[in-house]
């Protein structure tokens, strides 16, 4: 049921044909995020996805909107650190006018001067609600730690300072150099008829050129520490983590078991033990990032800012704990059932499957079948998990030293070495 075409100009496209469904959803995925940003221009791929729904050369922003709306579907984009998707889901019968949109905001749009002085408030105004998002901006200050001084380390929606100072020829030239046809493909799932969809992107796509260019990237060193940001906010927000592995390293499998059985549900170690067995925590979780060449895995939690401590060290202690026992077999076959179910649980929707396509492309230039998944997870051992979590959170890292400031005392974290996790973001008042 999944096909992939290359247009002449080297452009993919590829479908899954779901027959039962009476939707489709297509994607226009650029293999182009912040990642491929420098310092000074960090910010630029986001703020392009939203200029390109401002109008173009026959649709103003009103009418792009209408046209979709007035079929009861849905247009949108998002960008991350290492790919830009511009997406519509419309019934199947639409799936040409859908294509027809992107198409046009994808290659026709004007950049208006005015549009882009309006949309920069909109920029900024994103940029402040992720800062007032506690459990969001955590995650950015634990980038920034742990990549510090490499492009992956950065916000994907920039700064204050590097959006204030983007203008059309930067957005326009980043976009020209970036948005080529080796970068670009189409993937769509649902009712869709492959042969009717490379005919529709080879008329609307193909004078998209390529330039040959090899891509150059490096993986960012990580850089041990403990980060504190103060804010005036009820809650202490933490998190912990360490190196992880690459979106298609060989363990990617037993990283997907050792972040299930960690911090993965309600049933997970850390859940239970610092949220059903303490009260410590509302909200607590484990979560893993994955590039092209890089990863990390990471715990957060919020809670009072009285309790912080207390929640480290449970927190590194059972950190400690996986990484010296691994998982009973009760939990590691848990944890295999829960990531199968929630990956058939997942596949429900033409949009899922669409942005399942799209990933595999990018990481693995395959489709990656759903049986190949279930049987990779099947096969983690417990020796697997041990050996994992012992690279994540291993113990010979130079001391780190911080003050994490509460808001009646202070805490010294001394011994950073000590414990197993290797970066520590907090925030609080």
């Amino acid at each position: 049921m999944i096909r992939k075409s290359v247009l002449p100009n080297g452009i993919r496209v590829l479908t899954e044909a779901m027959p039962q469904v009476v939707s489709a959803s297509i994607g226009i995925w650029v293999e182009n995020g912040s990642r491929y940003e420098t310092r000074a221009e960090n910010g630029v791929s986001h703020f392009i996805e939203h200029l390109l729904f401002k109008g173009t050369r026959k649709r103003t922003a009103a009418q792009i909107a209408e046209e979709i709306d007035a079929v009861g579907g849905v247009l949108n984009a998002f960008t991350g650190k290492e790919y830009t998707c511009y997406y519509a889901k419309v019934l199947g019968q639409d799936l040409g006018l859908a294509t027809d949109v992107l198409a046009d905001i994808f290659l026709e749009s004007i950049f208006d001067p005015a549009e882009i002085d309006r949309e920069r408030q909109v920029v900024l105004q994103e940029i402040s609600q992720a800062e007032d998002t506690p459990d969001d901006y955590i995650g950015d200050l634990f980038t920034l730690r742990i990549w510090e001084g490499h492009p992956l380390a950065l916000p994907i929606f920039g700064s204050v300072e590097t959006v204030n100072s983007m203008n059309r020829e930067l957005l326009t030239s980043f976009m020209a150099a970036r948005y080529r046809a080796e970068r670009v493909f189409i993937a769509a799932a649902g009712q869709v008829d492959h042969d009717a969809l490379v005919r529709d992107c080879m008329r609307l796509f193909g004078r998209i050129e390529g330039n040959g260019r090899v891509e150059t990237i490096a993986p960012p060193e990580t850089h041990p520490g403990v980060l504190n940001q103060e804010k005036k906010l009820e809650q202490a927000h933490l998190c912990i983590g360490g190196p992880g592995i690459s979106q298609s390293d060989p363990h990617r499998y037993a990283s997907y078991v050792l972040n299930t059985a960690l911090g993965g549900g309600m049933s997970s170690r850390l859940f239970q033990e610092v949220r059903e067995r303490r009260g410590r925590v509302y909200s607590i979780y484990s979560f893993t990032s994955g590039f092209l060449d890089c990863g990390y895995l990471a715990i957060y939690a919020g809670t009072n800012p009285g309790w912080v401590e207390e929640v480290l060290e449970v927190t590194v202690k059972e950190l400690a704990k996986v990484a010296r026992d691994g998982l009973r077999p009760a939990e590691l076959a848990r944890a295999k059932s829960q990531l199968k179910g929630n990956m058939l649980l997942g596949m429900e929707s033409t949009d899922s499957r669409m942005n399942r396509l799209a990933r595999n492309e990018v990481y693995f230039r395959r489709d990656v079948p759903l049986d190949e998944l279930a049987a990779g997870i099947d096969a983690v051992t417990n020796d697997q998990v041990v050996e994992l979590a012992s690279a994540c959170f291993r113990r010979d890292l130079p001391e780190q030293r911080s003050r994490l400031r509460g808001r009646r005392r202070a805490e010294d974290l001394n011994g950073c070495r000590e414990k197993p996790g290797i970066v520590l973001g907090c925030e609080f008042l």
